[in-house]
């Protein structure tokens, strides 16, 4: 579907004029615009309404963008939009705090989108998948209690503090460096299948309480593989007149709550920025989510944007390709 010079023109200006309002957008704004007769723009968003492009409220005369509306916008009218000064430096200051580790960058740059944009921000850990195994070792700090410390090829290092009553030291010690020779080289979220399968009959056999400390460096792993979600801004859909219902709220807070429903944003489509609008994106029919994936050599994971489809999708995108930029650069 293609539309001629004067439908692009109004379908544009109707999309943002309505997000910048967010009430309908009538005939007679458009016909100051672009200089033209009301009866030639009433009859152009007839034609625009009728191919399913705008809608027409029951609280007034103007009209709004559908949900393909926008799609169309995104896809042929939106123009590149330049991040202002402003934006620029509030997302600058997050990354030139050298005391600030990758992780805090992201989440304090996810802040200032969230806060100057008035969107929930939500950024998803990287996959450990492309993570190998390189070691596992334990740090005793008391006579039940000790670290147990985990390390990738990729150089990713997490750690975990567990307390085995009645589990013998010398026991713990034989079941990492047994895990130490089988499994050392399997991608981290193969890991907990290995040791189901291959640790766990080895060390029933000489090690007492070997279900316990089983089970100890079992969940270790399973959190090492838990992916790391981080939601900002949950509050931030009371801002928008269209999520005045209390219900509608309550149930947008549900839904980014569900992690099963959030691990569902994850990137996918190579370096570009994605933009689901309404029923695309699976959490609900009266939200825009804008995400992108980004990679460094120890990191990879999802950034993305979640507000009404009445969004600056322009300005948006242009701050989310500078986060993208911004993090993918600190690594090199």
């Amino acid at each position: 579907m293609m539309l001629s010079k004067r439908q692009s023109q109004i379908l544009k200006m109707i999309v943002e004029n309505y997000v910048r309002q967010a009430s309908p957008v009538s005939s007679n704004q458009i016909c100051k615009a672009l200089k033209c007769s009301s009866a030639t723009v009433r009859s152009e968003m007839a034609s625009l309404e009728d191919i399913g492009l705008l809608e027409k409220t029951h609280t007034s005369s103007g009209r709004i963008p559908s949900e393909e509306g926008y799609r169309y916008y995104v896809d042929h009218l939106m123009e590149p939009k330049k991040m202002s000064g402003e934006d620029m430096l509030n997302l600058q200051i997050a990354f030139r705090n050298q005391s600030l580790a990758l992780s805090d960058s992201i989440s304090k740059s996810l802040q200032i989108i969230s806060d100057i944009t008035s969107y929930t921000a939500v950024v998803l850990g990287k996959t450990s998948h492309d993570n190998l195994l390189k070691e596992v070792s334990i740090v005793p700090l008391t006579e039940q209690q000790l670290i147990v410390i985990v390390v990738t090829d990729k150089g990713k290092v997490e750690h975990k503090t567990i307390t085995l009553d009645g589990v013998n030291m010398s026991e713990v010690k034989k079941t990492i460096d047994l895990i130490n020779k089988l499994i050392v080289g399997t991608p981290i979220d193969e890991v907990s299948m290995k040791l189901e399968f291959e640790i766990k009959p080895i060390i029933g056999k000489y090690v007492e309480h070997h279900q316990k400390l089983y089970d100890a460096i079992y969940n270790v792993f399973d959190e090492f593989v838990h992916p790391d979600i981080s939601v900002v801004g949950k509050t931030k859909f009371l801002d928008q007149p269209e999520f005045g219902n209390i219900d509608k709220v309550k149930s947008l807070f549900n839904k980014l709550e569900e992690e099963d429903l959030i691990k569902e944003i994850k990137h996918t489509d190579g370096n570009n920025i994605e933009v689901y609008i309404g029923s695309e994106n699976g959490i609900d029919e009266d939200v825009t989510v804008i995400k992108t994936g980004f990679k460094t050599d120890t990191d990879e994971g999802t950034i993305a944007i979640i507000g009404p489809k009445r969004m600056e999708y322009d300005r948006v995108m242009s701050m989310l390709e500078f986060m993208k930029e911004k993090i993918e650069g600190e690594d090199t």
